[in-house]
């Protein structure tokens, strides 16, 4: 629920930054925090360590730089149903299971509910974009878990988006400028980086301390309805029955996958 009220209050700076400025801005403010809050050593960390992190950062700027840039071009319940299809298929060919190709099958139907061909009214490159924020998500769960038994606390997540502010610095200026020294931009960016990244990033590793990746991709599937919840009351955004459906669809197809994918593991511990 707070990644996407994050995502909707987001939207509003797109008009003043754009989305790669917005995305900056964000995860700057996200990186700040989680240093101020965990202070990890830099010292401390080995060779090995500093590859982990640099990848973890790498897919955080990739993951939301794509997603908010489809984001500007579809509403939020499309693009996180969408970027669904990431998570849904490392299940899928993780899994040894052939219940996982009726959920597959499943998923594909919602996502062509989904899809601008060949009469539809999606935005094509706001569509593709989401896909690809789907793919680096997907990466962001195994590095999320790989980066919580590797380090102390909240240490690697803060030196990955530290990582990722800095990749995103480019961006960021060449998008904004000036806009960036306007106190209420500022605000709410802040607002943004706390409710879309430094909270429920911190919550999510801790949960991959605990949780198997199946058991949390489960409930990670509720998010294309909370999206569509959230883009319909912050930001008015109606969706059609059909386009429901389709959400729905994914949202089915991505429990049942991923909770089937977990069934083995638990089985054999």
């Amino acid at each position: 629920m707070s990644v996407q009220v994050g995502a909707a209050v987001a939207t509003t700076l797109f008009d003043e930054l754009g989305p790669p400025a917005t995305v900056f801005v964000r995860v700057g403010f996200a990186a700040l925090a989680l240093m101020a809050v965990w202070r990890p050593s830099v010292r401390a960390v080995g060779a090995g360590g500093w590859r982990l992190v640099a990848l973890f950062g790498v897919s955080l700027a990739a993951m939301n730089l794509s997603f908010y840039e489809a984001l500007d071009r579809i509403p939020l319940g499309i693009t996180v149903t969408l970027e669904f299809v990431g998570p849904l298929g490392v299940a899928v060919l993780t899994s040894r299971r052939r219940l996982d190709l009726v959920w597959a099958a499943l998923a594909g139907c919602g996502v062509v509910l989904l899809s601008p061909l060949p009469s539809g009214s999606i935005d094509a490159l706001g569509a593709g974009l989401a896909l690809l924020a789907g793919c680096f998500w997907g990466a962001y769960i195994l590095l999320s878990a790989r980066v919580g038994r590797a380090f102390e606390g909240g240490d690697g997540l803060a030196l990955a988006m530290s990582i990722g502010a800095v990749l995103l610095v480019p961006a960021g200026i060449a998008g904004a400028g000036s806009e960036l020294l306007d106190a209420r931009v500022l605000a709410v960016g802040f607002a943004v980086a706390l409710l879309s990244s430094a909270i429920p990033y911190s919550l999510e590793l801790e949960a991959l301390r605990r949780l198997p990746e199946g058991t949390f991709g489960v409930l990670m599937s509720l998010e294309p309805g909370v999206a569509s919840l959230a883009g319909f009351v912050i930001l008015g955004q109606g969706l059609s029955a059909l386009e429901l459906v389709a959400i729905a669809l994914v949202t089915a197809a991505s429990a049942g996958a991923l909770g089937s994918a977990h069934a083995p593991a638990a089985a054999e511990a």
